[in-house]
């Protein structure tokens, strides 16, 4: 049996393997590997396919521990995004709802869901001076599509409740195809 050669490329892959091996680097690699996949925009439903919501009793918490019942959404279009600080998808998909945000906050809900302690959110969008705000659950919820089992889940809503984008990983939130959408949502 002979060795394998010692290529350019064989060298990088194996350098490329110890780098998302050591834990330091590891992060920083698979961010920058879901930041290729957060170029897409995520898909629209349609409109046959939406599921409603029709329950919107949920008790959060924002940052600041602040009381807020997810029932302040109804009627409303919402974005909701469950999400982590050491999810390495959320991190590559959190500059395009940053930019998302400073054009449509006041204009449509955004509800930013973290099981982590407030101090953690808060170190974390002050670090990425990100301006939106964070909300932890303080109870189960009801709705069943709210129960998540993968981060980040994100969902844009309508006014009537209509699920109109169900994303699991990351995605281009800013992107033409969801400006439009929420757009189109605004003239409704």
């Amino acid at each position: 049996m002979k060795a394998p050669k010692l290529t350019i490329k064989n060298i990088l892959f194996a350098i490329f393997l110890l780098l998302i091996i050591i834990p330091t680097t590891r992060q920083f690699i698979q961010i920058q590997l879901q930041k290729g996949l957060a170029l897409f925009s995520p898909g629209i439903e349609s409109v046959e396919d939406r599921a409603v919501i029709t329950d919107y009793n949920w008790q959060l918490v924002d940052i600041n521990g602040n009381a807020y019942n997810f029932r302040q959404a109804e009627n409303k279009i919402v974005l909701i995004s469950f999400w982590a600080t050491w999810c390495p998808p959320c991190i590559a998909e959190m500059p395009s709802m940053q930019k998302l945000h400073d054009d449509y906050e006041g204009k449509i809900e955004f509800v930013f869901i973290s099981n982590e302690k407030p101090e953690v959110i808060t170190s974390f969008l002050q670090k990425n001076n990100y301006t939106f705000n964070g909300y932890s659950p303080l109870e189960v919820p009801t709705n069943t599509l709210f129960k998540v089992n993968s981060i980040p889940r994100t969902f844009l809503i309508d006014q009537k409740g209509s699920i109109v984008i169900d994303k699991n990983g990351a995605a281009n939130w800013n992107s033409d195809t969801v400006r439009e959408t929420i757009d189109q949502l605004l003239q409704l």
